[in-house]
């Protein structure tokens, strides 16, 4: 269905913004196809109906919390302890560039099959993709360019499966068909991309908020059993992902506000998490709110794959920055650090100090 021109429709309230995600009927995801088929292909993101649940089950089981303990100790753990180590002897940091935008990609590429030591091409690669729309001529070359490089690594797969996604895709079948190429690699741009770009602007959110509240720095240091509070009322707090694409398939009204048929609506999530009817004082970050539950990862049928991968991979890299870069603290010769964007969010850079300590490895052989 076409988008219709004019107005754009805004949908802000809890209640309302779960109705929509809820509701495919009547607000369809097409209108991702539209912004990003371009530069990511055919994806599971503009599908609706049974389309969408046949092809979503082909990704689903990668992702369910029962599959990850594996990665945890193979990948996860393993990748966020390098990056932290490498910087543990200096005393300073910026965490951005140095461990949020690194280890969220090592992990999608691990899992998919991609060689880790490009995960940092696949990082760059996916926010030019992800910017495509306000950027086209880059999301075009960089849409381009994962392509070229994923090709080979899929003949390899058709040839010889190994135990990684990328094999599940290159041999999945819905009713007796395989993917197409378009939609395999439709499904890799997309993939890719949301491992990396997500979570790792989650990360920086966390350790904003813990950098920026020092004395909830100094409970959850002292009380790791509050990491997984931390994470939850980072994700309401600043959503990473604040908003998302549906189009009016029919004439409706949310709120008395009527819609037309095509009309483009932005559905946004993180006007709803923080809504005052439903959370006390919904601006401030508090780790001890009774109410948990949040629209982060989104509800209904495109509820977020990779949200038990998403948690797992917080808790593990927040404990251990926590526990490796002891005393961290802002660097009082930097700009304090902002949380920006617009469908995504997060910090652009996180200047810190912190009390130098030998690496694991160092450690070890003294």
């Amino acid at each position: 269905m076409g988008i219709t021109g004019g107005s754009l429709f805004q949908i802000t309230r809890w209640d309302d913004v779960e109705h929509a995600l809820r509701d495919p009927q009547t607000f369809s995801s097409a209108s991702n196809l539209e912004h990003m088929a371009p530069y990511m292909g055919e994806l599971i993101l503009g599908m609706d109906g049974n389309e969408h649940r046949e092809y979503r089950s082909l990704v689903a089981p990668a992702f369910r919390a029962s599959r990850l303990a594996h990665w945890e100790d193979a990948v996860i753990r393993p990748s966020i302890e390098m990056y932290v180590d490498e910087i543990a002897p200096l005393g300073r940091a910026e965490l951005v560039s140095d461990i949020t935008r690194r280890f969220p990609a090592r992990v999608i590429c691990a899992i998919v099959g991609v060689p880790v030591e490009d995960s940092a091409q696949f990082q760059e690669w996916s926010e030019l993709i992800n910017g495509g729309p306000m950027h086209p001529k880059a999301g075009m070359a960089a849409s381009r360019a994962m392509r070229e490089y994923l090709e080979p690594l899929v003949e390899a797969r058709r040839a010889e499966p190994r135990a990684d996604l990328l094999s599940d895709l290159v041999h999945a079948e819905v009713d007796g068909e395989h993917l197409t190429d378009e939609r395999l690699y439709g499904f890799l741009r997309l993939l890719l991309p949301a491992g990396a770009e997500t979570t790792y602007r989650a990360m920086g959110n966390a350790l904003t908020a813990l950098l920026l509240h020092p004395d909830v720095m100094e409970r959850v240091v002292a009380d790791r059993d509050l990491v997984p509070a931390l994470i939850e009322e980072t994700l309401r707090w600043e959503t990473p992902v604040a908003q998302v694409s549906r189009v009016a398939t029919t004439d409706t009204d949310v709120a008395g506000c009527p819609i037309p048929a095509g009309g483009a609506v932005a559905v946004i999530v993180g006007s709803a998490d923080r809504e005052a009817t439903r959370y006390d004082d919904g601006e401030r970050f508090d780790i001890d709110r009774s109410v948990q539950t949040h629209l982060a990862f989104g509800t209904g049928p495109h509820q977020c794959l990779g949200m038990h991968l998403a948690r797992l991979e917080l808790r593990v890299g927040l404990d251990v920055v926590l526990e490796r870069l002891p005393n961290l603290r802002l660097d009082p010769a930097a700009s304090p650090p902002v949380i920006e964007g617009l469908a995504f969010r997060g910090p652009t850079s996180l200047p810190v100090l912190f009390d130098a300590s030998p690496s694991a490895a160092e450690g070890a052989i003294r």
